[in-house]
């Protein structure tokens, strides 16, 4: 995956980043890049800083500090050499890549009006590198059924940044659409429609996914939430609609439209637990209307950093009753 993203960077950056250890860059999750501060990489087991030969040290001041002309190289390659293509990117904050790496930017921002009108003067970068992990649903996708009808239930996955669950709901989608026995579904299949708003989950490449996300399996890719699905629902007839990190009321209108259709459905929102999304206002009236008859939550054991070991996975239906053994997710990216 780090061959990927190498060609953004700038030569001094890709030559560091190129000596590192094959066994550093299998379990990769964030390239962390902030200008005259140190280069540092966020993996499975933690942090580690990353010196100018290519090998990792605990000493931040033995690290490779990134210059302002890394930085800029780094952003010129992103945009394209277009920061005003890329205004709604550098507005909402991130970029996402080929590959569906997403870039989170920070800086100085412009303000007009009271609101954010894009990100200027970047000076730190988040790399974080999406990988594909087949099988990371097989557990939690036959409980995702309504037993007897085979109906796939509504269902909300919850978990906080970096656990896993765009990864979780790539899998699902590639298992439902392709009835795939691993899923223990007993060979049904689905029409799946995925509205990609961030390029994130199907990576797309001119409209053409790059990771599997199963045979019977069409994604608007780039496309915002709400006016997607809608468009699916019109355009594709799909029998699951799957959509990330919902939360805005355009959201819940066009879920509210999709119910109607009697079309199902598969999101995610972040938040620790139920009742943690329960907290925003948006989550709240679509948990109390019933929308969703599963819930899937992502967390971490007591006592894990951001960046140890697998997330641990819970299933529970609309009464709270737990529905699946213990499971654990591999990976624990996006």
């Amino acid at each position: 995956m780090i061959q990927s993203v190498l060609p953004y960077f700038s030569a001094p950056l890709q030559r560091i980043l190129a000596a590192l250890p094959a066994h550093m860059l299998s379990d990769l999750q964030e390239i962390r890049i902030r200008e005259n501060r140190p280069l540092e990489l966020i993996r499975a087991g933690g942090s580690r800083f990353v010196t100018a030969e290519g090998r990792t040290a605990e000493d931040s001041e033995a690290a490779y500090r990134p210059t302002r002309e890394d930085c800029r190289t780094l952003l010129e390659l992103l945009t394209q050499h277009s920061l005003y293509t890329f205004e709604e990117e550098l507005k909402r904050g991130f970029i996402t890549i080929a590959g569906g790496h997403r870039v989170g930017l920070a800086g100085r921002t412009v303000v007009e009006q009271g609101r954010v009108k894009y990100v200027k003067d970047v000076a730190s970068f988040n790399i974080r590198i999406a990988r594909e992990w087949k099988g990371a649903a097989a557990g939690v996708a036959p409980h995702l059924l309504e037993p007897g009808t085979r109906r796939l239930c509504r269902t909300l996955v919850i978990s906080p940044p970096q656990l896993g669950k765009t990864t979780l709901v790539r899998d699902l989608a590639r298992l439902l659409s392709s009835g795939s026995a691993e899923a223990g579904i007993g060979g049904r299949s689905f029409k799946v429609g995925i509205v990609d708003e961030r390029s994130e989950i199907a990576a797309c490449v001119r409209g053409v996914p790059r990771f599997d996300v199963g045979p019977r399996t069409d994604v608007l890719d780039g496309c915002p939430k709400a006016e997607g699905m809608m468009m699916m629902i019109r355009s594709m007839s799909p029998e699951v609609l799957i959509a990330d990190e919902i939360g805005r009321s355009e959201d819940a209108a066009a879920i509210h439209e999709a119910l109607h259709a009697g079309i199902g459905l598969i999101a995610t929102a972040h938040g620790r637990d139920v009742d943690d999304v329960r907290r925003r206002p948006i989550l709240k009236e679509l948990l109390a209307g019933g929308v969703f008859d599963r819930f899937v939550v992502l967390s971490r054991a007591a006592g894990e950093g951001s960046g140890a070991g697998a997330p641990r996975t819970a299933v529970y239906d609309a009464q709270g009753r737990r529905l699946d053994e213990r499971l654990s997710l591999r990976g624990g990216l996006s």
